[in-house]
Order: structure tokens, then C-alpha cells, then sequence
């Protein structure tokens, strides 16, 4: 099964969001399924994507615990596999809610509640079919200096501290700030530099 994925495009998490084409700010986490912390974090998020509706867009990289969660690898699989059908966000959702149940064949109950209709996600699954995006999720989680989970970026800025909402809200109102100021100061600092060019050749 693994062979004729090679032939396909697959649909890969960094290319996977939530909310808007248009929004500004991009929120993104580095997390798994089996962790607590990450499942509390996602109550969070929806919350945030609800509050900022069309202003943020969210961006979820897998980063699975394997020492400590042996089946957050192949639930990030899953999710990756449940995205070929444009179904990850239900799966994702899925996963966090049945997170102390995630085996291999769990994982399939969990496709089907999730809307995936692949008749060989088991068999993908066993493959490791998606095993290299997940690894390369974790190939850059740790080049950005991700250790633990979850662990959040605002526009590829780091947000240090426990992730509450108001700790990433306040990461997010910096960040549109930010997004404003720049095409606002470039507009006014233009016909400054054109004055002081005429001035100079009429001198």
C-alpha cells in the first residue's frame, strides 16, 4: 500500500490549516495526542480561532512523546492520513477526545467517526505510510528548539510560558499590532524622501 502513495501528492501537516486564507497571524502548535497538556491546550485553540475569527489561522505539526506515549506516533499517522480525504481537523478533534484509546485499531473506529472513507487506512497505517511527514514535523520542531509539548509559535515567534489563553491572546494582539504598523510607516516615509530629493536639486 505504501508503494502507490509514492505516485501521489501528499498533503503534508505544514500545508494543513484552520480559519482564514486572509488572516494575518498564524498560530502554531507542536504537540501529540496522547499528552493532557495538549489536549487542554486544543480546547484553547478552538476558543482562540472562535474569539479571532478571520484575523488567525491555525497550523498543528506533530511532535509525538514516544518515550513516554508509544502510540502518539501512530495517531500523528492517522491524522496525516485522515488529511489525504481533507478530514484531519475532524480526525484531530477525534483523536485528543478518545486520547487514553489510541491503538492501531482504535485508530480505525476513530477514521470512521472522523468521516475517513479509505478502505486501506489500517493496512497505511501497519505501513507506516506517513511515517516521514510525521518525521519531519519532528526534524523541525527540533531545529526550532521545540522540547517539550505543546509548544507555540505567533508568527513564527516562540510564545515561552504555560499556553493559557491569555498568554497566547496576548501573543496574537502583538502580532496584529505588528501586522498594521510596516505598509502604514513605509506609506508615510515615501514622500519625505521625494521632498528632500527635490530639495536637494534645487540647491
Amino acid at each position: 500500500m505504501s508503494v502507490k502513495k509514492d505516485d501521489e501528492i501528499i498533503i503534508e501537516p505544514k500545508d494543513i490549516f484552520v480559519g482564514s486564507k486572509e488572516a494575518t497571524v498564524i498560530l502554531m502548535e507542536f504537540g501529540e495526542y496522547e499528552s493532557e497538556d495538549c489536549a487542554k491546550a486544543n480546547e484553547i485553540v478552538k476558543q482562540i480561532l472562535t474569539d479571532y475569527d478571520g484575523k488567525v489561522k491555525f497550523n498543528f505539526r506533530h511532535f509525538p512523546q514516544t518515550r513516554i506515549h508509544q502510540r502518539s506516533l501512530k495517531a500523528a499517522e492517522a491524522a496525516i492520513a485522515a488529511a489525504q480525504e481533507d478530514k484531519f481537523w475532524e480526525m484531530h478533534n477525534e483523536l485528543f477526545q478518545n486520547r487514553r484509546n489510541l491503538g492501531t485499531t482504535s485508530l480505525k473506529l476513530h477514521s470512521k467517526e472522523a468521516g475517513v472513507k479509505n478502505k486501506n487506512f489500517l493496512d497505511e497505517l501497519v505501513n507506516g505510510t506517513y511515517g516521514w511527514q510525521v518525521q519531519d514535523d519532528l526534524k523541525e520542531g527540533l531545529d526550532r528548539g521545540v522540547k517539550e509539548v505543546p509548544t507555540f509559535f505567533v508568527n513564527n515567534e516562540l510564545v515561552k510560558g504555560k499556553p493559557t489563553y491569555a498568554l497566547l491572546s496576548s501573543a496574537i494582539d502583538a502580532a496584529l499590532k505588528n501586522s498594521k504598523k510596516p505598509a502604514t510607516s513605509k506609506a508615510k516615509a515615501a514622500p519625505k524622501k521625494a521632498a528632500v530629493a527635490k530639495a536637494k536639486t534645487k540647491k
